[in-house]
C-alpha cells in the first residue's frame, strides 16, 4: 500500500531500500522477512513521507505524514 500511494514500482522501493525486487514481492505476499531488511523498508518509506498506523481499532494502514508548518 505504501509503496503504490508513493507511486514506486516494485523496482524502485527495491533499488531504495537495497534489496532485491524478489525481497519486496516477498514482503508484499506477507512471506517472513528478516527484521533488518523489513526496517530497512520500513525506514525508506518512513524517509518517503510514509507513516505507518498501528491497528487501533480499524487495522493497520498507511498515511502521508502531515507537513511540518
Amino acid at each position: 500500500m505504501a509503496r503504490v500511494a508513493l507511486g514506486w514500482g516494485v523496482l524502485d522501493l527495491a533499488k531504495a531500500a537495497s534489496v532485491s525486487t524478489q525481497t519486496v514481492t516477498r514482503l508484499e505476499r506477507g512471506d517472513p522477512l528478516r527484521p533488518a531488511t523489513l526496517e530497512s523498508i520500513k525506514r525508506v518509506l518512513e524517509d518517503a513521507g510514509i507513516e505507518f498506523i498501528s491497528e487501533n481499532g480499524g487495522g493497520v494502514g498507511v498515511r502521508f505524514k502531515k507537513a511540518m508548518s
